[in-house]
């Protein structure tokens, strides 16, 4: 560890090659993205519940409450992803999502809309978030869809999922889905 001051500011930088946990780096990401989701959840006023199991490919719900819509206290269902493959080409995000995962997120026959976040982050876990003096930058890229209208697949085990790169998850995004939950409008 050191101290690097500048402008009377000073800023603490720890030297990260022993001191990273042993967790799994795909442990790492799904902790990551659900703080990441998390976060932009609460900027906005939207409250959150993970499911004790998770068996029908949903990892987190959001819960929106006094909208107008013909629903007043809207959910929607995420199942979050979390990568730091290159998987951008063109306008796309493509991504090789399991077949299970395809088939419980697809389908007009749930309560609550359902929507797939995929987080795209960089290689290196020490690389996905800076902590500075008086901010945090996180280098990231975050993307949704809906799998709601998709037809069933012959595929066996993986479905490759494009999603345009302008859909990006912000807490304005999150807002917008959940207008659409109230309003009982699907994408």
């Amino acid at each position: 560890m050191f101290i690097q001051c500048e402008d009377n500011k000073c800023l603490f930088i720890l030297m990260v090659s022993n001191i990273w946990g042993e967790m799994d780096v795909s442990k790492r990401k799904e902790l990551f993205s659900v703080a990441y989701l998390t976060a932009l959840a609460a900027q906005v006023g939207l409250n959150h519940q993970v499911p004790t199991v998770d068996d029908d490919s949903i990892d987190l719900s959001l819960m929106g409450k006094g909208y107008n819509g013909i629903v007043r206290s809207p959910q929607i269902d995420i199942q979050l992803k979390c990568t730091s493959k290159e998987v951008i080409e063109g306008d796309c995000l493509k991504f090789d999502l399991k077949l299970k995962n395809y088939n419980d997120l697809r389908g007009e026959n749930v309560g609550n809309t359902r929507y797939l976040m995929v987080l795209v982050v960089p290689d290196e876990p020490e690389e996905w978030a800076t902590i500075g003096y008086d901010n945090v930058t996180l280098q990231n890229s975050f993307y949704w869809t809906s799998l709601r209208f998709n037809s069933e697949t012959s595929n066996i085990t993986k479905v490759r999922i494009e999603i345009p790169v302008s859909q990006k998850v912000t807490s304005e995004t999150l807002l917008s889905l959940m207008d659409m939950a109230s309003k009982g409008e699907f994408v």
